[in-house]
């Protein structure tokens, strides 16, 4: 009862000193007792005559005697405020808390009764009193200032250490009001409240000597706990919630593939031997399917819209489900709100206490509904954060002042964040991580029964909306004349006229039946569009051949509407570049759709080419298990890093000039010397392979050509002059610049460019006047996300 007593009496002071005209409320108080009075009087009050106003008085009501006995009663209770507050306006040494219950208890008496006569004697009564009111309220907070500090003590101070104090105190003392969370933090209009506001909730301006610093105690961070895998899904599949088409899909997906995830568990915990793994607290906030950012995927679901986002969260939901982390999941404002702890208002204040989880997975919809909502704390706790990019962002797209200085800015990227926190559908941006997602596994029974009843001449398209079949009647009576055709295109009444009759349409199919179709038919085709969705994948696991158009020139932001504005410089040269480059023949086949000798000899070999289901592993269950593990266990942007390279390091590693590199047996690619000191990364340095690029060409390319993949987390061992000497560069000069495309070395000039901000570190990106530097790693086998030496 004293703790919610307090309570009360705080929040009555900061109403009172918010609106520090407190004639108005007091005015309030007097129009609702006129108004009450009316409404209690009823029909005396009413205007009986056309002319009558309602606030008219009539000669019968002024006659009243039980009004005349109101009014006095009213006159005398305004009688005892007045000298209530005469009282209250000389105590000068008592406490907040007498006067406040002083005053409480003069207005408690009050009773609205009635209000006839002396309707403007009670009007100067009420100024009257908002006066004295006002000198108490003056008094109240002088003394506050008193008593949390001397008046002195609440000026802004000037400590280099904080130089936007200053500016930051002037934009309380304009803007404070803007935002309740302000008032919700203790801001009450004076600079005392600024100044601990801003040391204490934010941290712009010095912590404040005279402010007890123990009243706040650090919080411990929670006790370690093991992780431990699960295959039980009831707990998740309730935390998916309902109520939306999309969780529906979710949810049967999770269902479906239960008994795969629980098999792949067992087989990984067997892998790593049982090996500690750390349980994290973990946030997933689907942005795009709340109802803030419009939800347009929910209502397609069952339409013929995109469901590849929706299988991929739901992949994600489950691995870290089963991986045994503590999981939290939100798809509405709300629900992040109560997780995050975000205080009442408009976002401007940072969260009520310390971020409550280790690892927060969103989108793009949901980063920004996190800028809006978390204020100054996204900043700090940004590092936490991964973000489900299907189609990746490059480096040059997300430092914001790179961004916007070199014609890189669009709508999507410049968060500032590290590279490796964006996380894609397919591996092919390895400045991202690469997340995956899972295509269903066959057993031995059905890989024989598709063999069994594969049809030869049966063909799918890839193509579930009607506008994605216009214009190919060429090719497709091509295709005809060799296969049926089978097509799974949503339509509603009739059938889509962009279809020709020749097609058999079997309409928008649930999962298992298409499943089933595509255990049957040879062939499954692209039209060019959608791009990289795990259909195709899904195709070849079930003993399709995928046949798609190549691009020519490829696809890029530069010369196709549907890429510009991502943030990505990516020249996609088919439909599915991850299958043309990971799987390639006999699996998948790109040609030039627009060749009609080459697309009709095409299907006249596919019809005599026999394959198997096959399925890479990293879209296995157990592959995505594998990969999820080695991120939340691994990856680590919050840990400043280690600085690279050490002071006076040179003369510590070995050679004549002394180098940290050494060329692998017979090749001209360098590795870091075993015999160098070793400094802690993941990937570690043993996966380091260093090479040069071509002049205009990418490390993204030149790692590929030597059969690896290029590496960002190592790009801080190569940004050294040590590594141009290793690679046989002459340096005339050696320059630091923030520039995307350095370590590069410039022939023209003879000169060496070291990366100045590391944000910039990028596998992507080339320009004919430099060889790019590249930290190149080795791979494990089906498993591109990760080097041999990873887990």
């Amino acid at each position: 009862m004293i703790a919610t007593s307090s309570e009360l009496f705080i929040m009555v002071r900061r109403c009172l000193l918010t609106f520090k005209p407190f004639r108005i409320f007091v005015v309030g108080i007097g129009f609702f007792s006129l108004c009450f009075l009316m409404t209690s009087l009823g029909g005396q009050f009413s205007a009986k005559r056309p002319g009558d106003s309602p606030f008219t008085v009539r000669a019968e009501v002024l006659g009243g005697q039980e009004s005349r006995g109101v009014l006095r009663k009213i006159s005398d209770m305004l009688e005892v405020i007045m000298k209530r507050m005469d009282a209250l306006s000389k105590l000068g040494n008592t406490t907040d808390t007498h006067r406040l219950d002083e005053l409480s208890s003069a207005l408690d008496r009050i009773q609205p009764m009635g209000l006839v006569e002396r309707i403007q004697a009670i009007a100067q009564n009420m100024s009257d009193m908002a006066v004295r009111v006002e000198q108490i309220l003056q008094r109240s907070m002088a003394s506050n200032r008193v008593r949390d500090g001397a008046l002195g003590q609440c000026e802004t101070p000037k400590d280099p250490r904080y130089p936007d104090c200053p500016s930051k105190m002037d934009w309380m003392r304009a803007r404070w009001t803007s935002d309740p969370c302000y008032a919700f933090y203790g801001v009450d209009g004076s600079d005392c409240s600024f100044l601990v506001y801003l040391s204490e909730v934010e941290w712009f301006c010095p912590p404040l000597a005279w402010r007890n610093q123990t009243a706040t105690p650090t919080l411990k961070p929670p006790p370690k706990r093991q992780a431990v895998f699960q295959s039980d899904i009831g707990t998740l599949l309730e935390q998916v919630g309902t109520g939306k088409e999309s969780l529906s899909f979710m949810k049967r997906r999770i269902r479906r593939l239960a008994a795969q995830w629980a098999s792949a568990a067992r087989r990984l915990d067997d892998k790593l031997r049982n090996h500690w793994r750390e349980q994290k607290r973990i946030l997933v906030h689907v942005g795009f399917l709340t109802e803030e950012s419009g939800d347009v995927f929910s209502p397609k679901v069952l339409k013929g819209g995109p469901l590849g986002e929706m299988v991929q969260w739901a992949d994600i939901l489950t691995a870290l489900h089963v991986l045994g982390h503590n999981l939290k999941i939100s798809v509405s404002l709300k629900e992040l709100h109560g997780f995050l702890g975000v205080p009442p208002g408009r976002g401007s204040c940072p969260l009520t206490g310390p971020l409550p989880f280790d690892l927060i997975y969103t989108d793009y919809h949901g980063l920004q509904q996190m800028k809006q909502h978390m204020g100054l704390s996204l900043r700090k706790h940004k590092c936490h954060i991964r973000v489900i990019d299907t189609f990746g962002t490059e480096p040059a797209y997300n430092h914001e002042e790179y961004a916007t200085l070199h014609g890189y800015r669009t709508n999507w990227g410049y968060w500032n964040l590290h590279g490796q926190q964006y996380m894609t559908m397919f591996p092919h941006t390895p400045d991202n991580s690469f997340m995956g997602f899972v295509a269903e596994e066959l057993n031995e029974t059905e890989r024989l029964n598709i063999q069994r009843n594969k049809v030869n001449n049966m063909a799918v398209v890839y193509g579930k909306e009607a506008s994605m079949w216009k214009g190919k009647e060429k090719f497709l009576a091509i295709l005809h004349r060799y296969m049926d055709i089978h097509g799974t295109v949503y339509y509603e009444t009739q059938r889509p006229p962009e279809v020709p009759a020749f097609v058999k349409n079997h309409g928008l199919l649930p999962q298992q039946e298409l499943q089933q179709l595509l255990r049957k038919a040879k062939l499954f085709i692209g039209f060019g569009f959608p791009y990289e969705g795990p259909a195709p994948l899904e195709a070849i696991a079930n003993g399709c051949i995928f046949l798609q158009p190549k691009f020519n020139p490829p696809h890029s932001s530069l010369n196709h509407e549907f890429f510009r504005g991502k943030p990505t410089s990516r020249k996609v040269s088919s439909q599915h570049p991850y299958a043309e480059q990971y799987i390639g023949r006999p699996h998948v086949i790109t040609i030039d759709f627009n060749n009609s000798e080459e697309f009709d000899a095409t299907i006249r070999e596919i019809m005599t080419i026999n394959v198997q289901p096959f399925l890479p592993y990293e879209y296995t269950c157990e592959g995505m298990l594998e990969r999820v593990h080695a991120y939340i266990q691994n990856q680590d942007f919050c840990s400043p890093e280690i600085p690279f390279p050490p002071v006076n390091s040179s003369g510590a590693w070995p050679g004549s000039p002394s180098s940290p590199f050494i060329l692998l047996p017979n090749s001209s690619i360098l590795t870091w010397a075993s015999n160098a000191s070793y400094y802690t990364s993941w990937p570690p340095l043993s996966a380091l392979r260093l090479l040069a690029s071509l002049e205009g060409q990418s490390c993204v390319k030149a790692c590929q050509t030597a059969g690896l993949i290029c590496e960002p987390a190592l790009y801080r061992f190569i940004n050294i002059k040590e590594a141009f000497s290793a690679l046989d560069f002459q340096c005339e000069g050696v320059e630091s610049e923030m520039n995307h495309l350095f370590p590069a070395f410039s022939a023209e000039h003879a000169e060496c460019g070291l990366q100045q901000d590391p944000l910039l570190f990028s596998c992507a990106g080339s320009n004919a006047k430099y060889q790019r530097l590249c930290p190149c790693r080795d791979y494990r086998n089906g498993q591109v996300a990760l080097c041999r030496d990873c887990l």
